[in-house]
């Protein structure tokens, strides 16, 4: 599996669509489960698995179900968990929004 790094200056939204398809990709296979048993598990139609897997396209509720259907969704729900404020601006903006 190639080493995908999403803290590449310049990583295309592209790039990292194809490197999350890249790692549920490499799950599934890791796991020998077919695209047709995920699309079963998931619910999402075998297309869009496909689709997936080769143009990194997906939307966001399909992606989510096929974290569901391969027992990943703690991974997915952490997303953006621990993103580190940019500026004291921000921290202060977000102070703001809890008062």
């Amino acid at each position: 599996m190639n080493n995908f790094d999403f803290l590449f200056q310049n990583t295309s939204p592209v790039d990292i669509n194809n490197g999350i398809a890249q790692r549920i990709r490499t799950i599934r296979k890791r796991r020998k489960i077919t695209q047709k048993k995920l699309s079963e598990l998931s619910g999402v139609s075998l297309g869009s698995v496909k689709r997936f897997e080769t143009s990194g396209e997906i939307s966001l509720l399909s992606l989510t179900k096929i974290a569901i259907a391969l027992d990943i969704e703690k991974e997915l729900c952490t997303l953006f968990s621990d993103v580190p404020y940019l500026s004291l601006k921000e921290i202060e903006n977000e102070q703001k929004q809890k008062a």
